[in-house]
């Protein structure tokens, strides 16, 4: 059985949501979530880490205790401290979890003040109006989780893209093994670099006699096979992932690809744009009069339809296809752009590696800049700094830029945004600062009017630089807060300031349809990795990916300037 990266995180996260839920240290349970965020993130597999003998104790957070519980996941595939724990708690306690707005904290408060330990008992008190009467819950929070247990969004939850890359990764080096495989690929919303994906795609082409359907069904990690057939298979995986496989002709692969690529409203866009040529377009290929005249490549489908190519994050149906009649596609911003990254942490507040690390790992990645943006003093659970701890950073920070040729450290903080609009820290020291990344961190409940006027109110302010995280949502944990992303682009429009792209792969905050408006509106936006320890940093790639999504070219990001350039923008704000 195939132990992901994936799986080891999994593990781990609910370690310490069950600890948190249980009262533990919260230094333990921070340790578990670290370590969960260190191998949610890690590019390199533990298993093959393993293999080769080389120490666990090396990656960011992770001690001999953690290493040797790595060891036991990719030995056994169970982790006896979970066991441990999911022995002594109710076993849908952690299915609580996935419904938006239940931390560890409430749904603590819930089985200790209520006895519940499920979605169905949770269900019962909330019909009764049990929960609105425990602290920190309230009506509306109530009548939200009701409604979503009875339309069961809070099921098996779509599973986020760097996690879907592991799984489809390993499936695909599993099935390209089969020698006669000529052509193979992962299609559908994994393709189009959404944020999530419902289920993974896989195209392939290979030899007459190839019994890749067998092959498919074999691999390790399937949990069910749901159908198989000559030209399409599906399983479901441990994780609950459904895959098909699909084995499509190799004169009609690029039709393939495109079509199960979609988006389903792209596609019917395509189609009737092929209806006013005569021509037929389905997944086996282009067709005029019966007659396949393009399908073998998706260039020659483009091609037909008299259009330049669609690359697959911009198939959503939001213009690109006028786009390209006109010639008109911007030429999207890529990896190689970036010139620095503007939003890290270290272990001044919450990261895991020091200043000089950071630095480092930045310059290894061909940077010019990197912005160390520690947390401010409100977040307490991340050592957030006062402005007495902030100059010392700043000290810091001036110290060893004196040290470094070719490459700056700049001065910064990730200031929260208090529900009045003030900043966490005095402007006599956000003043000395190179720029600040301005954060909503508390009070996410707040109606759409007053969320909106409490981030206007903060942009006031002439030391606001970025608005990090613009809605605050954590994929399948948080949903968004209520605010309106269109007035503050226009906002941030008129005030000269601007947006970040988050790119963690818990955020990619901002979503694409914004950064398309964001664009429209002259507004530049800042990607960030948000990075809490040297390896986050490669986080950077899926930015882009999402950049890619709403349509950013390389004039677009403020990062893709050189520090010369960078500072006149970020002066013209002051």
């Amino acid at each position: 059985m195939p132990i992901l990266n994936a799986d080891i995180a999994e593990k781990f996260g609910k370690v310490a949501d069950l600890l948190e839920i249980e009262g533990a240290n919260p230094f333990r349970v921070r340790a578990y979530r670290d370590a969960a965020r260190t191998f949610s993130g890690l590019s390199k597999s533990a298993v093959d880490m393993i293999a080769a003998g080389e120490d666990l104790t090396a990656l960011p957070g992770i001690g001999k205790d953690l290493a040797a519980k790595v060891a036991q996941i990719v030995k056994t595939g169970k982790l006896e401290k979970l066991q441990e724990l999911e022995q002594r708690l109710p076993p849908g306690l952690h299915e609580l979890l996935r419904i938006s707005g239940l931390g560890p904290k409430k749904v603590k408060a819930l089985y200790e003040e209520l006895g519940i330990g499920d979605p169905t008992a949770l269900q019962k008190a909330a019909r009764k109006g049990k929960v609105r009467k425990l602290e920190g819950f309230g009506a509306k929070t109530e009548q939200k989780i009701l409604r979503e247990i009875e339309n069961k969004s809070w099921g098996q939850p779509r599973t986020r893209w760097l996690m879907a890359e592991e799984i489809a990764r390993a499936y695909v080096d599993y099935l390209k093994k089969e020698e006669s495989v000529h052509q193979i690929a992962v299609a559908g919303s994994f393709r189009r670099k959404r944020e999530t994906v419902g289920d993974l795609d896989i195209l392939v082409t290979c030899g007459r006699d190839t019994d890749i359907m067998q092959r498919f069904a074999d691999y390790e990690d399937v949990d069910r096979v749901l159908s198989r057939g000559k030209t399409r298979s599906s399983v479901v995986l441990r994780s609950g992932l459904q895959v098909d496989l699909r084995r499509l002709p190799r004169d009609g692969y690029g039709a393939g690809l495109h079509y199960f690529t979609g988006s389903k409203a792209h596609n019917i866009a395509v189609r009737r744009l092929g209806q006013k040529k005569k021509l037929k377009i389905n997944e086996y290929g282009v067709y005029k009069d019966d007659r396949r005249v393009a399908g073998r490549t998706e260039e020659s489908l483009f091609e037909q339809l008299g259009m330049a190519y669609i690359e697959p994050e911009l198939r959503e149906d939001r213009g690109e296809i006028e786009a390209a009649r006109r010639d008109k596609l911007p030429d999207l911003i890529r990896l190689e752009d970036i010139r620095g990254d503007m939003h890290v942490h270290t272990r001044e507040s919450d990261g895991r590696n020091s200043l000089e690390e950071m630095a480092e790992a930045a310059q290894k990645r061909g940077y010019g800049y990197v912005a160390v943006a520690e947390h401010s003093q409100s977040l307490t659970v991340a050592r957030g700094l006062d402005a007495k701890r902030l100059a010392k950073s700043i000290e810091a920070v001036e110290r060893l830029n004196q040290t470094i040729t070719n490459f700056r450290i700049l001065k910064s903080i990730e200031v929260d945004i208090h529900k009045d609009g003030s900043l966490d820290l005095p402007d006599e020291i956000l003043k000395e600062l190179d720029l600040t990344v301005c954060a909503v961190h508390s009070e996410f409940s707040l109606s759409r009017e007053k969320q909106t006027e409490r981030i206007l109110r903060a942009m006031d302010n002439p030391y606001f630089t970025i608005l990090a995280h613009p809605t605050g949502r954590l994929i399948n944990r948080r949903d968004p807060y209520d605010v309106d992303i269109e007035k503050l682009i226009d906002a941030a429009a008129e005030r000269g300031c601007f947006l970040e792209l988050n790119a963690h792969p818990d955020r990619l905050d901002l979503r694409a349809e914004h950064l398309q408006a964001a664009r429209e509106k002259g507004v530049k936006i800042a990607i960030s990795t948000d990075a809490h320890s040297t390896g986050d940093l490669d986080y950077m790639r899926l930015g882009i990916g999402q950049a890619k999504r709403g349509w950013l070219e390389a004039a677009d990001v403020l990062n893709t300037r050189s520090w010369k350039e960078l500072k006149k923008l970020l002066g013209s704000r002051k």
